[in-house]
């Protein structure tokens, strides 16, 4: 992980994300897929152009909003990593507790569909509200 984070650090900026809601979505998006902490330290890392995430809290990024788009990137990788068994480590957790006790959790495509048919709406009310579309 840490080499493909230097990777990102010296990349081209040239990434066309720009608003703090595409970071949101971007993020969130590979986090359903992926487990929330890299999706979270590669998007920061691509956003600050560096490993220095101060500088998105200071506001130094140009063209970026950094408190913003750093507040949509961490929203993003922990609200939609609960799309997946796989985004979330607890979901794991949840789900081997349930079968040990005889419970019939659903199927990883099961828990995915019932998670977006809740999440998602709430994903686009929150993008509204506080991502500030």
């Amino acid at each position: 992980m840490a080499m493909a984070l230097q990777l990102l650090a010296v990349g081209d900026r040239n990434f066309r994300l720009t608003q703090p809601w595409q970071f949101f979505w971007a993020t969130g998006l590979l986090s359903a897929g992926l487990a929330n902490a890299p999706t979270y330290l590669a998007f920061a890392t691509t956003a600050a152009g560096s490993d220095e995430f101060n500088l998105l809290v200071e506001n130094h990024v140009p063209v970026l909003n950094g408190p913003m788009v750093l507040q949509a990137i961490s929203c993003g990788a922990v609200f939609m990593g609960a799309l997946s068994y796989i985004g979330n480590g607890p979901n794991f957790m949840v789900k081997a507790i349930a079968e040990q006790a005889d419970y019939r959790p659903p199927s990883f495509f099961g828990y995915s569909l019932y998670a977006i048919g809740i999440l998602m709406p709430i994903n686009l009310l929150i993008t509204v509200i506080f991502v500030r579309v």
